[in-house]
């Protein structure tokens, strides 16, 4: 199970340490794509496949649906570790989630996200800030 925060730092080589607990639930390799809310996912390959398959079975025929699609299918890469259990982010991606030297990796149950701290900072106050309004809206959604 992927879950927790973790504080690191991306190199100069854009390469970025993934926390052993979470490389142990990721196995040889995962996907990195781009995330919402201007963050990157991580995802294991058992977790994607069926995440890409239901994009891919998305309508063509609705505009959002397919910019939808292109969003995490276009920027798709498989990763892998290094001996020191690093990922290398390639630079389209970095540029997208603005990140910096300082991130933070996020465990999500069946993905990670990756954030510049600053920005993970930013939206954790503001998601505390709203947690009664948010969990309001999912009881009435029968969420919770």
């Amino acid at each position: 199970m992927l879950i927790g925060e973790h504080a690191h730092n991306l190199d100069a080589k854009r390469r970025l340490a993934i926390p052993s607990k979470f490389r142990k639930e990721l196995g040889e390799g995962a996907i990195l794509t781009r995330g919402l809310d201007n963050c990157l996912f991580i995802f294991p390959s058992k977790y994607w496949m069926p995440f890409a398959e239901m994009l891919a079975g998305l309508s063509m025929a609705k505009q959002d649906t397919r910019s939808f699609a292109r969003l995490f299918l276009s920027a798709a890469t498989e990763v892998e570790f290094d001996s020191l259990g690093r990922i290398l982010v390639p630079e389209r991606l970095k540029k997208y989630a603005g990140l910096k030297k300082s991130v933070v990796v996020a465990g999500l149950f069946n993905r990670l996200e990756i954030w510049d701290e600053d920005k993970w900072n930013d939206y954790k106050l503001t998601l505390e800030k709203n947690s009664d309004s948010i969990a309001e809206k999912l009881g009435e959604l029968g969420m919770i």
